[in-house]
């Protein structure tokens, strides 16, 4: 596929850029893959026409907290807490993922992504026992034809007698510069490196140090989750902090047991946060920090985190932050002033930022990506707001955030190249995919079972 000139006539179009707003009845223009204008009346000439009446055009939506590896077990996990997590998955179901098995995953969850009006996957892998399982993870994205960043993990298994446990393994260079070297060597492309590193609540504080002085060392984003029991180094933040560690390309994902005082340090100092807020709450890790962020100034990036828990439609997770933050704020209005909020404490468009221009800003892209502006990407979603489920439409920031869903997506571009469209995702030999998918999931789960019974 290759990018053309694309132009989409008469359509409401949500910005999400603060100096342009939202424009009813204007046109979009692309050429190759950026965005060159954006207003009503545009004269094309030889572009193609996308006749844009009836239609929602938003940026594409920004995924940046995603295990994309577990696609083929799409709700196996739903009925498990964190702890059920941690023993089911990462010590039993991971250590029988192959290198197809992980390729399958991430492709197809992936395109489901795009699917769901997702142009941009933060593809958090952390099941990478090998350099072949990596690789399988990066070609998948690549064929996908989604934009993503490759966060390269560490997988988390038992440690057999005599090796010793993940956390006092450091993340390994070596692959690092294998990577930088080869595959995602350019920094510019379509897919990016990025780390998942275990951080302080993982690792020992030798480990934690290691790691975050070689994502510095690379220039690369630093990603880490942060809860779930106790902390492996107590105290280590702090240790990371005075070692002047800690700023921005430093993300956080979850974050709900950060004390008031360290989080307000974290984000003056620059880090970013990614909240899961559905799964953080299915699981236990405890209320999302949506709320504690934003009396702080700052903003979070919102993430799907599981699917083999909940459903992959950034959307839901859009609507699930917002509805659990307005909930809470309701909750405290009536407990200090006894009455609920005059007005809601949280908007939608507000909302809708966490799952674009958010996103873009956690990875360091929010001047190439996050917003439909000119000179920027052309990553973008057509919503069919004519549909009977959104129909009419009074608000449409409201109608995107609160009614919209993978129904009402028409059409997706990336990189100026259609990878929806008339409703109908453009992949190649998407049922024998799916057939693929299905037989590595049960595969995984049948060799599993044998494991355990031989026990």
């Amino acid at each position: 596929m290759t990018a053309t000139r694309t132009l989409i006539k008469s359509a409401t179009i949500l910005t999400m850029d603060d100096t342009i707003g939202d424009l009813a009845q204007a046109d979009l223009l692309v050429d190759g893959d950026r965005i060159v204008d954006i207003r009503p009346g545009l004269d094309a000439g030889d572009a193609e026409i996308v006749d844009g009446r009836g239609r929602i055009v938003i940026p594409g939506l920004v995924n940046a907290h995603m295990h994309t590896w577990q696609t083929a077990l799409r709700g196996f996990s739903a009925n498990w807490t964190l702890p059920e997590y941690f023993r089911r998955m990462h010590a039993g179901l991971a250590t029988v993922f192959r290198p197809e098995d992980i390729h399958i995953g991430t492709l197809m969850g992936a395109l489901n992504q795009i699917n769901c009006g997702t142009t941009t996957l933060v593809d958090w892998c952390h099941n990478n026992p090998t350099p072949a399982h990596s690789d399988s993870a990066v070609a998948a994205l690549k064929e996908s034809g989604i934009r993503a960043a490759f966060f390269h993990g560490s997988p988390k298994p038992e440690a057999a007698p005599g090796q010793p446990h993940f956390s006092e393994v450091p993340h390994p260079r070596h692959e690092v510069e294998r990577f930088l070297a080869g595959a995602l060597s350019n920094r510019s492309d379509r897919v990016t490196l990025g780390l998942a590193i275990l951080g302080p609540h993982y690792s020992t504080m030798d480990v934690a140090i290691h790691d975050f002085e070689l994502a510095r060392e690379f220039d690369l984003i630093a990603s880490m989750h942060q809860g779930g029991g106790p902390a492996k180094t107590p105290g280590g933040w702090a240790r990371l902090i005075a070692a002047g560690l800690v700023g921005p390309g430093i993300n956080i994902v979850h974050g709900n047991d950060l004390p008031d005082d360290l989080l307000r340090q974290l984000v003056d100092l620059g880090v970013s946060f990614s909240v899961t807020p559905e799964n953080e709450m299915n699981q236990g890790h405890g209320y999302p920090i949506t709320g504690r962020l934003l009396k702080l100034g700052s903003r979070p990036s919102l993430g799907v985190d599981l699917e083999s828990v909940l459903p992959g439609d950034m959307f839901n997770v859009g609507r699930i932050a917002l509805s659990m933050q307005r909930a809470l704020d309701n909750a405290e209005s009536r407990q200090v002033m006894g009455a609920i909020p005059a007005a809601t404490t949280i908007t939608t468009r507000e909302a809708l930022r966490w799952i674009t221009i958010e996103g873009a800003r956690m990875l360091g892209r929010e001047d190439t990506i996050g917003s439909l502006t000119p000179g920027k990407k052309a990553d973008l979603v057509v919503i069919n707001a004519t549909d009977l489920n959104l129909w009419p439409v009074h608000d449409p920031v409201s109608t995107v955030l609160m009614q919209s869903s993978i129904a009402n997506i028409e059409a997706v571009m990336i990189d100026g190249i259609w990878r929806k469209r008339g409703g109908r995702l453009l992949a190649e030999n998407l049922d024998h995919k799916k057939n693929e998918l299905e037989r590595s999931g049960m595969r995984i789960v049948s060799e599993i079972e044998r494991q355990e019974k031989a026990a």
